[in-house]
């Protein structure tokens, strides 16, 4: 079974290493995991809202699919308790493009030996992730005035699902 590796282990921004071979079919990354971001728009896109609460990126980062993926679940989840489905309107803003690839590494009963890989490996596909510089907006809630505390309270329980450093800010 494969196992997910810690957010950590992607966290930093990386220039996508591009594989290059005499035979240009072998220059491309063949399969690309599909994202598993479901929906960008939920709520009532259409409705008229004073206020927008925003969770903003302090520090220049990749954030991967599947733990934006649980953020926006989660955030979703508790706005439609709080508010119903006409009572605010989110919004994701990222859409992870980035190819993240793992070259496995194999290790036996021997302790003493692991395999050496290959340098400068391609690697297979294993997820993907969108990449943010300092000051990119993640998410945006658009709510009544009313409602504003509730609304960074789901922004703050959406900081602790993705690594890294986010503000909440209220405009």
């Amino acid at each position: 079974m494969a196992t997910l590796r810690k957010g950590c282990c992607y966290k930093h921004v990386t220039r996508a290493y591009t594989r290059k071979s005499k035979y240009k079919a072998k220059s491309f990354i063949k399969a690309i995991p599909a994202s598993k971001i479901v929906r960008f728009h939920m709520g009532d896109p259409k409705g008229e809202f004073p206020k927008k609460v925003m969770l903003i990126t302090k520090e220049r980062m990749q954030i991967r699919h599947n733990s934006l993926e649980s953020a926006r679940v989660l955030v979703n989840r508790h706005l439609q308790k709080s508010f119903g489905n006409k009572g605010y309107h989110f919004l994701v803003h990222l859409y992870p493009h980035h190819v993240l690839r793992e070259n496995k590494m194999l290790t036996g009963a021997g302790a003493d030996r692991m395999q050496k890989g290959m340098q400068k490996s391609f690697g297979r596909a294993v997820g993907l992730a969108a990449q943010t510089r300092v000051g990119t907006v993640v998410f945006t809630i658009f709510v009544p005035e009313a409602n504003v505390v509730i609304a960074k309270k789901s922004m703050e329980m959406a900081r602790a699902r993705m690594t890294g450093t986010y503000s909440v800010v209220v405009a």
